[in-house]
């Protein structure tokens, strides 16, 4: 029995039968994509529920034992026009266990979460319901007995909670299908709520920080102003107080010793000294170092910002994508990735909330998020091959990995 059931069914799940699923659907691949990584989890917490309920685990074990051979013959049932048959046969199958009423619901959360809309939703779930019931019956190692379907699927509700987004969570709030989940829902909502807390706090922190810089900057800059027009001050009193005793003391002629020095008085207003040191008052123009203040006060003009509503979705991006890379530098052994896996999907939950605002970003913005993203996933991508080849990670964290690829491709088209 594999450790992570969701884990497990994603193995089978490759591009090339999300390719397949998508182009008989009639649908776009990367919506497929979105919706496949949220229904997983979703039809499993809807056939736990069902499996708590009395009668209901004999009827998922009777369902599981229909469809035990889908996976051997997956790649015959999404061609040749056997999608149809395996489409509709789904569909009333899933009806059948969890209600007509749920289902629809389900059918509603999944078109809404991956943009493909409801009857697409619909069809998606239709089918992928017996490719998820023969992962159950494989699973069950040859006992499709209710008390082993029943143990089989309460033993992974952590797994299934860990594994479902955030956003498909709070729509299927109201439904009963996350009701067998208990407090594993409970614990991964509020491992998205801590990271939006997070998030908040650092655009909070940043804002106070950016805003102290701009205030320390304009009090740096009157105080140089100040110091300018104080040493303008000092020249221009320098000027009027202490060059006129200078001019006083040159202009200061000798007693007269002889008659004819006093006939030769007169000419003395042509001394040319004295007037070549009058335009001197030309000095206060060495006001000069604040037009170099003037020249280094405009900003390099800031690149576009990426701030939607108050927050930072670069900056949360970056960082969040910083943190993934330290999570799995963490992961050694199994233990290890089982610890990892919260941080996991608090940093899908942010991938969740960045998508969720992207129809507010101009082209500019969104080419530069993609700018962002795509060096970050090139490392990612391969840290995340180096993590899966550990043995014993590849079953708990594979769900979790599958979904950030997709995410981080969506934020990087």
């Amino acid at each position: 029995m594999a450790s992570n059931l969701v884990s497990y069914l994603m193995q089978f799940l490759t591009p090339d039968v999300i390719a397949r699923l998508a182009a008989a659907l009639g649908l776009d691949t990367d919506k497929v994509q979105r919706g496949v990584t949220a229904a997983v989890p979703a039809v499993l917490a809807g056939l736990a529920s069902v499996a708590t309920q009395p009668g209901g685990a004999q009827k998922v074990a009777d369902a599981a034992r229909q469809q035990s051979g889908v996976l051997d013959n997956l790649a015959g049932l999404l061609s040749g026009g056997g999608q149809s048959p395996l489409m509709q046969s789904g569909s009333q199958l899933l009806s059948s266990l969890v209600g007509g009423n749920t289902s629809g619901a389900l059918a509603n959360a999944i078109g809404s979460y991956s943009g493909l809309g409801q009857n697409a939703g619909g069809s998606l779930l239709g089918m992928l319901a017996p490719l998820v019931l023969g992962g159950i019956a494989r699973n069950a190692g040859g006992d499709l007995s209710a008390n082993a379907i029943a143990g089989l699927l309460a033993g992974q509700k952590d797994n299934i909670a860990a594994a479902m987004p955030s956003g498909l969570r709070d729509m299927l709030a109201g439904t009963g299908l996350l009701d067998s989940l208990g407090g594993a829902a409970r614990a991964a909502t509020a491992a998205g709520s801590e990271a939006a807390a997070r998030t908040t706090s650092s655009a909070t922190s940043a804002a106070r920080t950016t805003a102290a810089t701009a205030t320390t900057a304009a009090r740096s800059s009157n105080w140089l102003y100040w110091l300018l027009a104080a040493l303008v001050l000092l020249a221009i009193l320098y000027y009027l107080f202490g060059r006129p005793t200078q001019r006083t003391a040159e202009q200061t002629p000798p007693a007269p010793e002889t008659p004819a020095q006093t006939e030769t008085q007169p000419a003395q207003p042509q001394t040319p000294a004295p007037a070549e040191t009058q335009p001197q008052p030309a000095q206060p123009q060495t006001p000069a170092p604040t037009e170099t203040q003037t020249q280094t006060q405009p900003a390099t003009p800031a690149a576009p910002s990426l701030t939607v509503a108050g927050v930072d979705i670069g900056k949360q991006v970056t960082d969040t994508m910083a943190e993934l890379q330290t999570t799995l530098n963490g992961v050694t052994d199994a233990a290890t990735a089982q610890a990892a896996l919260p941080k996991l999907q608090t940093a899908s939950d942010t991938f969740d909330k960045v998508g969720g605002m992207l129809g507010q970003l101009s082209a500019e913005q969104k080419a530069m998020l993609s700018g962002m993203v795509k060096p970050g996933m090139t490392s990612l991508n391969s840290l995340f091959d180096k993590v899966l080849a550990i043995p014993g990670v590849s079953d708990v964290l594979k769900p979790a990995i599958d979904t950030l690829k997709a995410k981080m491709a969506m934020l990087a088209p």
